[in-house]
């Protein structure tokens, strides 16, 4: 029942966002914007979806192999694809995650640390968009007033700090989880799990290496929207999409959208007006930014498709 409630807020949510998009853009002139995409720079945006779904994979089994969860990469490549797949029916930004979760505590007996693995995996994740935004910011500074700058920067720096925190959950659930919970069903769960997050830090290095790799994918998202603004005909520089891209990554990673249609798509909108880009064009850029993720997932369909039952 929580589950079709949650599904129907977001659907709900997602059709307002969209109504209001159509009722004030002209939808036309944003169809004509896609329609006219240069084909170049439309399968060049692909390759590097393409890449960014490797990198993501790449990362994980770093992960995975850490925390000693004892699984082969070809299979690993194949569950990450297939949650990416199912995740697109699911709550943005969390969805993927649950169902990658899932298929390897199914799989093995190591279901705190998959749970770790991918929660680790986003932490990073969201670490790498903040510094790329503060970077682009940085970049962008003389286009902003000092004092919003700074302000930005703060948050910025205040988010990646409490974001990290998450390392040192373990002893933070220690002590908040009283005492005489800890033996029981939840209390003991929790532990577990917050010692399996806290675990990563004796790995330095494996985190240190999917940093890097969460660093790339951001950079490789900012060139996909670079790639399809080139082929639109759109006149922005690559700093400014070093400046939106990674707000619009955060937002669409908020669990309020539906295959990010909707509160993403509207905030690229609102970002690109700054720079004098015209609603429809950028309704056009956001649309296409879900249509290539959605071809990405295509290959997670196929396995989904075809999947074998692990054999017992």
């Amino acid at each position: 029942m929580s589950l079709f409630r949650s599904t129907a807020a977001r659907l709900i949510i997602t059709a307002a966002i969209l109504a209001y998009l159509l009722r004030s853009i002209d939808l036309g002139a944003a169809v004509h914007a896609m329609l006219r995409m240069d084909p170049w720079w439309f399968a060049f945006t692909l390759v590097l979806v393409a890449a960014d779904r490797v990198l993501m994979a790449v990362r994980w089994l770093l992960l995975l192999r850490a925390a000693d969860v004892d699984i082969p990469a070809a299979s690993a490549l194949r569950i990450f694809l297939r949650s990416s797949f199912v995740g697109s029916f699911l709550p943005a930004g969390v969805g993927a995650d649950a169902a990658r979760a899932y298929e390897i505590a199914s799989r093995t007996s190591r279901g705190s640390q998959a749970v770790a693995s991918v929660g680790i995996d986003r932490v990073l994740g969201l670490v790498a968009i903040a510094l790329l935004g503060v970077a682009g910011l940085a970049g962008w500074a003389q286009h902003v007033e000092p004092a919003l700058r700074a302000r930005l920067m703060a948050a910025a720096a205040l988010g990646g700090l409490a974001v990290l925190a998450v390392f040192w959950v373990d002893k933070i659930a220690r002590a908040v989880v009283p005492s005489r919970w800890h033996g029981t069903r939840w209390g003991w769960r929790i532990l577990r799990l917050g010692d399996a997050i806290g675990a990563y830090r004796a790995h330095p290095k494996v985190l240190a290496q999917v940093m890097a790799l969460s660093i790339a994918v951001q950079l490789v998202r900012v060139f996909q929207g670079y790639g399809l603004g080139r082929g639109l005909g759109i006149q922005v520089g690559l700093e400014y999409y070093l400046v939106f891209m990674p707000i619009a990554m955060l937002v669409l990673l908020l669990p309020v959208s539906v295959s990010g249609f909707g509160l993403p798509q509207a905030a690229i909108v609102w970002l690109l007006r700054p720079v004098g880009v015209p609603d429809a064009e950028s309704l056009a850029l956001s649309t296409l930014l879900i249509v290539v993720g959605i071809i990405g997932n295509l290959p997670g369909a196929l396995l989904y498709a075809v999947r074998r039952k692990p054999v017992t």
